[in-house]
């Protein structure tokens, strides 16, 4: 039994220096203070910094582009970069890694009355061109407007009227009927359909107003004749 505990010892002090020469290798190696305090100083920073700017910031000794130069090998290979933007340094996101910080969001954006008016004329009278649009709408039609229902993928031009100037006609798309949940323009509600869920208003009430009459014309008096003037 003694002997198989002195054997005991005899291993366990012959294991202490490996686990140490282990517990040392996890700990970090121990960096320059210099460029410790570049990399403090980078990402703090709001904005891009140039070397000038770091220069004195940093403790005198320390060289600025070395320094620069290290830091960037440094993170060459992780989640963020050191980089250069025209002459000012700053850390941005990893390229291959953008997709992660990437967004896609729906901007909901109301159309103006303008707007409204024009799409509604072009989904019930297409094809039509913008002096006809601009005929209905009883105003100039600006080119922001057109290029606003445009962007939004709900109309496009299609085709050319064979009138003077060939004027180019407007017609809805099939993002349109599907925005709208129709599968044909024909689905389009009518003019009763609209004022029934109140859309429109009712037509105006046109009353007739007497018109009176024009006075009469006096009847032109027979020139009388006197004797003398009798041959």
């Amino acid at each position: 039994m003694p002997s198989v505990a002195k054997k005991l010892v005899i291993v366990q002090n012959n294991d202490a220096p490996a686990a140490e020469a282990v517990a040392a290798s996890a700990e970090p190696a121990a960096r320059p203070e210099g460029l410790r305090l570049l990399e403090a100083l980078l990402f703090a920073a709001g904005q891009p910094l140039d070397e000038a700017t770091l220069a004195r910031r940093l403790p005198d000794g320390v060289n600025v582009k070395e320094a620069l130069a290290a830091l960037k090998a440094e993170y060459a290979t992780r989640g963020v970069n050191l980089v250069r933007v025209g002459k000012k340094w700053m850390f941005r996101t990893a390229d291959d890694l953008s997709w992660l910080l990437t967004k896609e969001t729906v901007e909901t954006r109301k159309l103006s009355r303008a707007a409204v008016e024009t799409l509604a004329i072009i989904a019930y009278h297409q094809p039509v061109t913008r002096a006809e649009i601009e005929d209905i709408r009883g105003v100039i039609i600006s080119k922001g407007t057109l290029d606003t229902l445009m962007e939004a993928g709900w109309i496009m031009p299609k085709g050319h009227k064979q009138t003077v100037g060939r004027p180019a006609t407007w017609v809805t798309t099939d993002a349109f009927l599907l925005h709208f949940g129709l599968a044909d323009v024909g689905d389009l509600p009518g003019v009763e359909e609209l004022r029934a869920a109140g859309l429109i208003g009712p037509r105006p009430v046109t009353t007739l107003t007497e018109i009176a009459p024009l006075p009469e014309e006096p009847a032109e008096e027979e020139e009388a004749f006197s004797p003398e003037d009798v041959a």
